[in-house]
């Protein structure tokens, strides 16, 4: 559990202390979490080395077809995590989508638009980076979560993502340790919009030898918290460039 309280020696937060704590606050998975939840629905999965958690509020008086059926928007809120793990040291990602307030009323079933992405780099029984309070560093883990950005010529196995007028609601940016992530900064709920296409969120990471690439590819319209395939790939780090699919971006065959 996150814990943060108001204030300090120095006096009551200021706005950016507070959007820090009100964001390190929030959950991304359900209160109670067991095997069941693992299914398509949820958006919650793990494959290989790699997973993403998933949690969502129902937009107030949303347009849902089944009342039943909790994981249907539109919602309020939606976050979600995807996250790989090598050896000792894990990089992970969150994501929280909000409807603004501008949009509130607007229409039964608004964008959602991103609010923050965290980048959290971890490593396990030892720190992943030194510092003067921190110095049992695990020196492997520095190097492969806080080197030099973006994975070899941008990600390995790029997916689609749709028109290109859906293809406007992505960014993609390079991070520390030699990680590409592409994401949706913006997430229609309209069943309509986009033909029903979904969306997706990428990771790519070199670690060590092996390159990976993590896919949270999920349904759209209002199914957006519900998973389409959660897809991991695996190649060599010295042989991607060889081996980089050429097919334009495609959905793995289920």
């Amino acid at each position: 559990d996150v814990k943060t309280t108001a204030g300090g020696e120095d006096g009551p937060m200021d706005e950016y202390e507070e959007f820090e704590a009100e964001i390190r606050s929030n959950k991304y998975w359900p209160d109670m979490l067991g095997p069941y939840d693992f299914r398509g629905e949820q958006g919650i999965m793990c494959v290989g080395n790699a997973y993403t958690i998933c949690d969502a509020i129902p937009l107030e008086n949303g347009s849902s077809s089944d009342d039943a059926d909790v994981h249907e928007g539109p919602f309020s809120e939606l976050r979600t995590e995807i996250g790989l793990f090598h050896k000792k040291m894990r990089m992970r990602l969150k994501f929280d989508y909000r409807v603004k307030e501008a949009d509130v009323g607007s229409s039964s079933r608004p964008p959602l638009a991103l609010k923050s992405m965290t980048v959290c780099r971890e490593g396990h029984e030892r720190w992943p980076r030194y510092s003067d309070e921190q110095t049992n560093v695990d020196n492997e883990a520095t190097a492969a979560l806080f080197g030099p950005p973006g994975a070899a010529g941008g990600l390995y196995d790029p997916p689609p993502v749709g028109s290109d007028d859906q293809a406007t609601r992505y960014m993609m940016l390079d991070l520390e340790g030699g990680a590409t992530v592409l994401f949706p900064h913006t997430i229609d709920q309209d069943p309509e919009a986009f033909n029903g296409n979904g969306w997706v969120t990428s990771l790519d990471w070199t670690p060590g030898r092996i390159r990976y690439q993590v896919d949270r590819k999920v349904l759209g319209g209002t199914k957006i918290k519900g998973l389409k395939t959660l897809e991991l790939s695996e190649v060599q780090g010295a042989d991607a460039k060889q081996y980089r699919p050429k097919d334009g971006g495609s959905n793995m065959r289920q």
